[in-house]
């Protein structure tokens, strides 16, 4: 009897639809069934059997309480083991998760040796007696640790009695064929505040969501491959490649990247951190300054940064000026007795508590409205500039610094499991500049994710002072130099950014080795920049891959208060280092660039039933990439408030473009050239993920954007696709002349 596949397609499992119920129909179910258990019989599964909690009761009667394990494996009318089921985003290998299923594995009804977690994504086994799991592995590795998984408990495994126990290594694994893959469709679960290793450690101007990139990483790489990021920001490419069982390059120029990662990651002894704290809030308490002449006396005996330059733009000129003589003076006692510790990793984590709450105790704070006090940052992170706040709570150091405390054991709590396995040779945390990576060597790198700056969007290293001075980190004029944004105190110009990231990425191609890729993040308005990036990469060598959107999961500040100008999800541009590049060639559309950018502007409305600008901007850049137009929108159209403002009407309350009322899409252009630009761009990119779509297909896909003017019959577009595309196999088909007239070798 054949047993039915498993669902190992991440991207399924990834899905919105795809909760706890489906990981136990579709992935659990079948993977028991596989290992030799069945509903009845003599290995049978027992599905959420009761069983009293043995320690806590309710009530004035004490009735107790019932608990119900997903799975219940018995052998020979034995429990055997225990399987709980969880959502995709869910834990399984620390926290509460595995304390559920470990309290089902030892209930006295059951008492057995073995228990295990599985999220639809990963599958980890325990042993009741040992925290570390005895084997965790990808659902999409399943059939590598699959004669090791059946060894431990398969229903033999427990006929034979108990034996040791022990763990084969796999049988080698054939050569990965890393182009064969295609980038992952859009993430759709973006749950930020559910990885505790990110959210809440330390503020930062950017932060990738740590779901996407692992998407990604898992995609692009495998188990022992390195996986680089130059613009390392917060660490999170490298600490989710170090989770998926990968080595990591951190690469950033701002040293207080650096100090966050590198502590984030190192070991150290959370009982210590603990007793510090609590003798370090003793000795506040105690020397706190109670009125202004105790704060003045302080300031005269402790030191804290002052007589360094905020950047031009802030409301003050002096770093001391972002700070009322008391937060001073709280601060410089809070440091000092932080560096009176000894331990020297104790004393990393304390400075990084430290550095953690410097967001809050500023007058640059802004509390955020209808919550309270504290939930908020500094205008460093709304406005991209040092902007005092109007009314600025006074919030208590104490209290901020022991939120930190708490922040910072959840993280390393979850990191634990991972980093402590990790080898220090398997990752390095570096302080440099993407543009020289001399420190990598060449062709040794398996996968590049990165989020560069662009443009004068965020200058990091003018917005870090604050941090750096307080930290005691040097940040040269080299540096400044280096930093690959326009603008900033040295003033660069657009020339000045696109050299600095032609020479990163230049120096990206030479440290990847042939046959991988790269996936760069685009969220900027301007297509100039996609087309400085892709331009770029092509000079350098690498050939595009295509794109994919991707929603952040929510509409930032900055997004509500400039809606035509921010966009609220990103751009992943995907790229492949190959020995022949296809290079992106223009085609002759035959129809005028204007009423192309407008043709495309009310597809994406008819698409999707009216458009943001995010939306609208995305397609149009795809587009004119695709097609070979975006050199042209990139010069005439950089801002298309004006353009949409003129001739279609914005909705406030959905914040969506729609066809004017009492007006029609255009209909002058020619149906053939509509159906012909829509083509052209859908085939090109089945050609990049090397897909033979059917008719059908093409059909679904380009309908949708031809409901402007006059809808045409399915002879029409098959007509059309005939001049441009060629039969490859039944009812399959590719364009023509690939590899000579589509694409420039």
């Amino acid at each position: 009897m054949e047993h039915p596949p498993l669902n190992t397609d991440l991207d399924v499992i990834g899905g919105a639809g795809f909760k706890e119920d489906a990981v136990r129909e579709e992935v659990v179910f079948p993977l028991l069934v596989r290992l030799g258990y069945a509903s009845s019989g003599d290995s049978r599964i027992v599905r959420s059997r009761a069983i009293s909690h043995p320690f806590v009761a309710i009530g004035s009667t004490r009735r107790p309480i019932t608990i119900i394990p997903d799975y219940l494996l018995e052998v020979g009318g034995r429990a055997a083991w225990v399987l709980d089921a969880k959502a995709p985003n869910e834990n399984i290998t620390t926290g509460q998760n595995v304390e559920q299923a470990f309290s089902y594995a030892i209930h006295p009804e059951i008492r057995a040796s073995l228990f295990a977690l599985c999220n639809g994504r990963e599958f980890a086994l325990f042993r009741v007696e040992e925290r570390d799991p005895l084997l965790h592995f990808k659902m999409g590795d399943l059939e590598a640790h699959w004669r090791p998984l059946f060894g431990l408990i398969g229903p033999q495994a427990f006929r034979d009695g108990p034996k040791p126990i022990s763990i084969t290594q796999p049988p080698p694994e054939p050569e990965t064929d890393y182009l064969a893959v295609n980038p992952p469709a859009e993430v759709t679960q973006i749950a930020k505040q559910a990885a505790k290793r990110h959210h809440g450690v330390h503020g930062y101007f950017t932060r990738q969501v740590w779901s996407v990139v692992q998407a990604y990483i898992e995609r692009f790489s495998k188990p022992g491959d390195v996986v680089l990021d130059p613009f390392g920001g917060t660490g999170v490419t490298l600490i989710e490649s170090l989770i998926l069982g990968r080595k990591g390059i951190h690469v950033d120029i701002n040293p207080l990247s650096q100090f966050i990662v590198q502590t984030l990651i190192s070991s150290f002894d959370p009982s210590d951190l603990v007793e510090s704290y609590q003798s370090i809030r003793r000795d506040f308490e105690n020397r706190r300054p109670e009125n202004d002449e105790e704060v003045e006396a302080l300031l005269e005996r402790l030191p804290f940064p002052s007589g360094i330059e905020l950047p031009k733009n802030a409301d003050v000129r002096d770093i001391s000026e972002l700070f009322s003589r008391r937060q001073l003076a709280e601060l410089a006692l809070l440091k000092s007795l932080v560096l009176g510790v000894k331990n020297a990793p104790t004393r990393a984590h304390l400075l990084l508590m430290f550095s953690g709450l410097l967001n809050k105790i500023n007058l640059t704070y802004h509390a955020s409205e209808g919550r309270s006090e504290g939930r908020g940052d500094s205008a460093v992170f709304r406005y991209y500039r040092y902007r005092i706040a109007h009314t600025s709570p006074s919030l208590d150091v104490l209290r901020v610094f022991e939120s930190r405390l708490r922040k910072i054991l959840a993280a390393k709590e979850e990191l634990r499991p991972f980093v402590s396995k990790a080898n220090p040779a398997d990752y390095q945390v570096l302080k440099g500049s993407a543009t020289n990576l001399a420190m990598v060597e060449t062709q040794s790198v398996d996968y590049i994710y990165t989020d560069p700056p662009y443009g004068s969007k965020i200058p990091y290293l003018d917005l870090s002072v604050m941090w750096n001075a307080w930290l005691d980190l040097t940040v040269t004029r080299d540096d400044f130099a280096q930093e690959a944004i326009e603008g900033g105190e040295l003033g660069k110009t657009k020339g000045d950014y696109s050299a600095l990231l032609a020479q990163s990425i230049n120096e990206m191609y030479r440290v990847l080795k042939f046959g991988r890729w790269m996936s760069f993040v685009f969220a900027h308005k301007d297509p100039a920049y996609w087309h400085l990036i892709v331009g770029a990469a092509e000079a350098a060598g690498f050939e595009y891959a295509g794109v994919t959107k991707q929603n952040n999961g929510q509409s930032s500040f900055k997004k509500r208060q400039n809606p035509f100008t921010v966009l609220s999800g990103q751009l992943i541009i995907n790229f492949k280092k190959v020995k022949n590049p296809r290079s992106i060639m223009a085609v002759e559309l035959g129809m005028d660039i204007a009423d192309v950018i407008e043709e495309t502007i009310e597809a994406s409305i008819a698409l999707h039933h009216g458009a943001t600008i995010e939306q609208i901007n995305d397609d149009l850049v795809i587009r004119g990439l695709e097609l070979g137009f975006l050199h042209i929108l990139s010069k005439q159209y950089q801002d298309l408030t004006p353009l949409l403002r003129d001739r279609f009407m914005y909705d406030e309350a959905e914040q969506k473009y729609h066809i004017k009322r009492n007006t029609k899409f255009k209909a002058h252009i020619d149906v053939r050239m509509r159906i012909r630009y829509f083509l052209l761009s859908y085939m090109r990119r089945m050609e990049m993920q090397k897909i033979r779509p059917s008719f059908d297909d093409i059909v679904l896909s380009i309908m949708p954007l031809l409901k402007n003017g006059i809808t045409p019959e399915h002879q029409t577009i098959q007509s059309v696709l005939e001049d441009i595309a060629e039969p490859a196999g039944v009812d399959r088909w590719r364009l023509k002349n690939v590899g000579q007239g589509a694409f420039d070798f």
